[in-house]
């Protein structure tokens, strides 16, 4: 017997906007969760006053003003901007490429100069047909910042050598000949004050949701509880690997609780040589700027920091999946998954894993609504 309109499979932005939504509108909904914790890959835990982004950082950023005003409904953000650094060798470079990159790379002065360096640079390499991610790099931006700020990153995000990832995973590489340090070109910023998890417990709070609560393990008691199912994970998995597993890239987080006020100086600190084994160290007190600063409401909080070491691993099984491997081989598996779900009524596949592409977050959000859209419910 159907108890459920919809069973919807992980408690990220897509499944408790969703929830959410349809709720709203008189639909019965379960939300399952397989972790511990609401929220996916945006989950945030409160550590003493501190809130730590658990899988990594997410900063929301759009130039949709729907998206902006949709999910501040949920929350306040505060006006974090976005402004990484990047550690080469102990050598700090601002990101994105901006003037006060290029001064510290050559100690140019100005864009004319700049800009010179870099055609030259160019121009000495002769690339005209790129044919790997080395080559069409260095045909965007040049030589010194492809083997500062590039190569050895690159390496350790994808698990192979430059030369062997092709071309088209960078189409373009942004160079600002300003003196810009915000790596986001969108007009709305920021983090949600008192962490994304709020977000998605006010999304949630009028629908049954089941944690710790693997649809894998329970798929045969679940076949027959809803109407449709709205499923965010592995779309290669929900059809039992038919085809083939699709790849992904995993990671590991490693976290500390320092006795220091002030680790690193900024929320995320990029390491761009191979040989640190992690990519980024992120400081999450950086993220809220009362907090940051250790002012007199956060005394305890300027006592001590977090910080969270980020590793990237070969995804198996045994792994969560981050990151789609978005190549050719991969994208021609995943349309042939694709046609199955497009033919199959009573399923609804969202979010990274279940359309295996990468998303921002307010991305998520746009696809949420118009999955919402297709099912006349908004």
């Amino acid at each position: 017997m159907e108890k459920y309109d919809y069973l919807i499979v992980g408690s990220g932005l897509f499944g408790a906007i969703f929830a959410y939504e349809a709720t709203k509108k008189g639909k019965k909904c379960l939300v399952i969760e397989k972790r511990k914790n609401i929220g996916g890959n945006i989950y945030t835990e409160n550590v003493k006053g501190i809130n730590v982004h658990k899988y990594g950082a997410h900063i929301f950023h759009t130039s949709n003003k729907e998206v902006w005003d949709y999910i501040n409904q949920f929350a306040e953000f505060n006006r974090y901007t976005n402004s990484p650094v990047a550690n080469y060798k102990n050598e700090l470079y601002n990101l994105p490429f901006n003037m006060n990159t290029f001064n510290r790379l050559w100690g140019v002065i100005t864009p004319a100069e700049a800009q010179a360096k870099i055609e030259e640079e160019r121009k000495q390499a002769g690339i005209v047909e790129p044919k790997n991610l080395e080559e069409q790099a260095i045909s965007l931006v040049g030589t010194t910042i492809y083997q500062k700020l590039i190569k050895g990153y690159t390496e350790k995000q994808w698990g192979r050598k430059c030369t062997e990832l092709p071309s088209f995973i960078i189409k373009r590489l942004p160079v600002r000949l300003i003196f810009d340090n915000n790596y986001f070109n969108n007009k709305y910023q920021g983090i949600p004050i008192g962490g994304y998890t709020a977000i998605i417990e006010k999304m949630l709070e009028n629908v049954e949701v089941k944690l710790n609560y693997d649809y894998f393990e329970h798929e045969n008691e679940l076949k027959n509880i809803a109407e449709k199912i709205v499923f965010t994970g592995p779309i290669d998995k929900y059809y039992d690997y038919k085809f083939g597993k699709l790849e992904y890239r995993s990671l590991k987080f490693e976290t500390q609780e320092l006795a220091v006020d002030n680790y690193q100086g900024n929320a995320v600190i990029n390491y761009t040589d191979y040989e640190t084994p992690y990519t980024r160290i992120i400081e999450h007190k950086h993220f809220e700027y009362a907090k940051s600063l250790g002012n007199e409401e956060d005394e305890e909080v300027s006592k001590f920091t977090i910080i969270t070491k980020e590793y990237p691993m070969t995804w198996d099984e045994t792994k969560e999946p981050y990151y789609p491997v978005n190549d050719e081989k991969n994208n021609l598996l995943y349309n042939k998954y694709n046609e199955l779900a497009e033919q199959d009524k009573d399923v609804i596949f969202g979010g990274r894993l279940g359309t295996y592409k990468y998303y921002d977050m307010d991305k998520i959000i746009e696809e949420a609504i118009n999955s919402l859209k297709n099912e006349k419910i908004i």
